[in-house]
């Protein structure tokens, strides 16, 4: 097929998907490689999402636009167990990559993590682990700080790995929204690519998430089932409500303390974000454990009661930091970084609460995610929101509720005034 025969078949695929109409996996693949090559442009580009938005794909559709996005770009390809965690997102202050991956390494297992930039929050995985090392590499370095460490936390753009789906959330991230169909395909695209074959998918739902209701988040959990069925992928996807942050910080250098903070086991670590992270592992562990060596199943069965208590004791005892400091190094940063070492945006406002006294309850992480983003996150890493006060705390006039952190006091400002507009809580 010549360069303009593809083109014309793309064409036809979007003309067709605009008014509601099935695609083939020829034209769906014309579609994905003009993207992955830059010869749509972003117009068409963005017609293409928003008809995917607006109408949806059928499973043939979804198993068609995840196999073309990840033949379109390049892959990875590692032995035995290849262990993966991802979460669809929505819900700031919530790192758990950056305790799950070290967790994992540091069992035994191969775990290269492919993560993405913030698209509909204040951090993405990426942004936090880039205040820690460097996370764009080439493929063949990947394989090098593997190698060396048994994993590694990566930006999936820093090659190319699923290139349609980076210009795809390009174009997403001004509006804030993802569909639902984009958001399987672009984690399942990156995760395949990456070679993974036993994976762990956080879905959570809530009021102010990016999938609200439990309903759709059973739907969507099974379409993530039913995509990694079609590739042989081991899965198990783990449906939660999520009402706040699991942590206080909001932002990606933020983000990024917290969980240095549960790696160091310091005193105001968030023992939520810890609970959270320990369940993912231990879901994880189990899931590789099934296809681990005879050995390797007798010694943890004689040794802990469950995968829980596996991964709570590598966390305990140091063996999590250790590896995340090793990761670290390989990914050229400063392994002897520490939550204490970290330093936020020079300017900081402290935001009283200034009625009478009450309970907190609500946290909306929609009008979190645009506050923390006037602020300028996530391409201000060092932005953000620190939270003084949480779900169910009492809060009294004069209290601190959060301090922001900009480089900017115009940004700080803006933030502040536009509070009014979105307010991060309610209180009764």
């Amino acid at each position: 097929m010549t360069v303009q025969e593809e083109k014309n078949l793309a064409l036809e695929g979007i003309r067709k998907k605009l008014v509601g109409r099935s695609l083939s996996y020829k034209e769906i693949y014309a579609i994905m490689d003009e993207i992955a090559k830059e010869r749509l442009g972003d117009v068409l580009t963005t017609y293409f999402v928003a008809s995917g938005y607006s109408k949806g794909f059928s499973n043939d559709e979804i198993y068609y636009l995840t196999k073309a996005m990840i033949e379109t770009g390049e892959q990875l390809e590692f032995k035995g167990i290849v262990a993966d965690k991802h979460s669809i997102g929505g819900s700031p202050g919530t790192r758990t990559t950056l305790l799950v991956v070290p967790i994992i390494a540091a069992a035994g297992f191969t775990i290269p993590k492919s993560s993405s930039r913030a698209i509909t929050t204040p951090a993405g995985t990426a942004d936090s682990m880039e205040t820690l090392a460097k996370v764009t590499f080439t493929k063949e370095e990947i394989y090098k700080i593997v190698e060396k460490t048994n994993g590694c936390i990566v930006w999936g753009g820093s090659f190319k790995i699923a290139p349609a789906d980076d210009d795809i959330i390009r174009i997403e991230e001004p509006l804030l929204f993802e569909s639902f169909d984009k958001i399987l395909v672009s984690i399942m695209a990156k995760k395949i690519a990456f070679g993974s074959n036993h994976v762990v998918i956080d879905l959570p739902y809530g009021s102010s998430m990016k999938v609200r209701r439990r309903e759709d988040a059973e739907v969507l959990g099974k379409k993530f089932e039913y995509i990694a069925s079609r590739f042989h992928i081991k899965i198990k996807v783990i449906i939660h409500r999520i009402d706040e942050p699991a942590s206080r910080g909001v932002g990606p250098l933020l983000e990024a303390r917290e969980a240095l903070k549960v790696l160091e086991q310091t005193e105001d670590r968030s023992h939520d974000l810890e609970k959270k992270s320990i369940e993912l592992c231990s879901i994880l562990l189990s899931l590789c454990l099934e296809d681990a060596s005879p050995t390797l199943k007798k010694q943890v069965s004689e040794t802990y009661v469950d995968t829980k208590q596996w991964a709570h004791d590598i966390l305990v005892s140091g063996k999590a930091l250790a590896k995340m400091r090793e990761i670290i190094k390989a990914q050229k940063g400063n392994p002897d970084v520490s939550s204490k070492t970290l330093v936020l945006d020079s300017h900081k406002k402290e935001v009283k609460y200034e009625h009478a006294s009450g309970k907190i309850t609500k946290i909306n992480n929609k009008n979190l995610t645009v506050i923390a983003k006037l602020l300028g996150a996530p391409h201000n890493h060092k932005a953000g929101i620190y939270m003084h006060k949480m779900l169910d705390e009492t809060v009294h006039k004069g209290d601190t509720l959060y301090t922001f952190y900009s480089n900017s006091s115009y940004n700080i400002q803006e933030a502040q005034d536009s509070l009014h507009l979105f307010p991060i809580i309610e209180v009764e």
